[in-house]
């Protein structure tokens, strides 16, 4: 009877010729964010010569995404909300939470903690690879597309942009939706000022209405 291996062995090393674990395959396949990379590798570079940054520190970076779905017609068709998840859902990769009223308004037959909405807030891998989607696929197919607006900037270098259609992206199966929403997608950065969250978001692909 073979001796059972002691607690705490190291595990045997792979044979030569073995076919490598699934997962050890699967990690190995993954490949880096592009707009990552390129904010790595030529972002950083541009904008220290743009703002003459002396410290690597200073140069702004993208913090997180945060893309929000409200719905005001929830309030008379619940199932709304339904829907807006699983597109959120399939747009960012990532589930979103649904957001609520905070008081009631009689006038609009809102009550206290009734679903208005989703959101969901994207990080790291997951906040680039949705940011190369946005610029490379999604908003080329806005109808007669001539660049986003640049005065979406709140002053400390966050920049809102809203989209009248969840259709732009190709994630969403047209068929199958009940009906055309809006969202609005908000780009936090570390920016001190509006024309250094500019410059990043332009450096990451943002096409910026002249």
């Amino acid at each position: 009877m073979a001796e059972k291996k002691a607690k705490g062995e190291s595990p045997k090393k792979q044979a030569k010729g073995e076919a490598p674990h699934p997962k050890a395959a699967s990690t190995a396949a993954l490949v880096p964010p592009r707009k990552r990379e390129a904010y790595r590798n030529e972002v950083v570079a541009a904008l220290t010569k743009q703002f003459g940054y002396s410290n690597p520190m200073q140069v702004p970076r993208l913090e997180k995404i945060v893309v929000n779905m409200g719905l005001g017609s929830a309030v008379a068709n619940p199932k709304i909300i339904d829907a807006a998840v699983d597109e959120v859902l399939a747009v960012t990769g990532q589930k979103p939470v649904i957001t609520r009223a905070k008081k009631a308004i009689a006038t609009f037959k809102l009550r206290e903690n009734m679903p208005i909405g989703v959101m969901v807030t994207l990080r790291r891998e997951r906040m680039w690879e949705f940011l190369d989607r946005l610029v490379s696929v999604a908003l080329p197919r806005v109808r007669d597309f001539k660049g986003v607006n640049p005065r979406g900037f709140d002053g400390r270098g966050n920049y809102t942009l809203g989209l009248k259609e969840q259709i732009i992206f190709p994630e969403i199966d047209y068929d199958r939706i009940d009906v055309i929403k809006g969202l609005n997608i908000s780009f936090v950065t570390t920016a001190k000022t509006d024309g250094e969250g500019r410059a990043l978001l332009a450096n990451l692909g943002m096409p910026f209405r002249a």
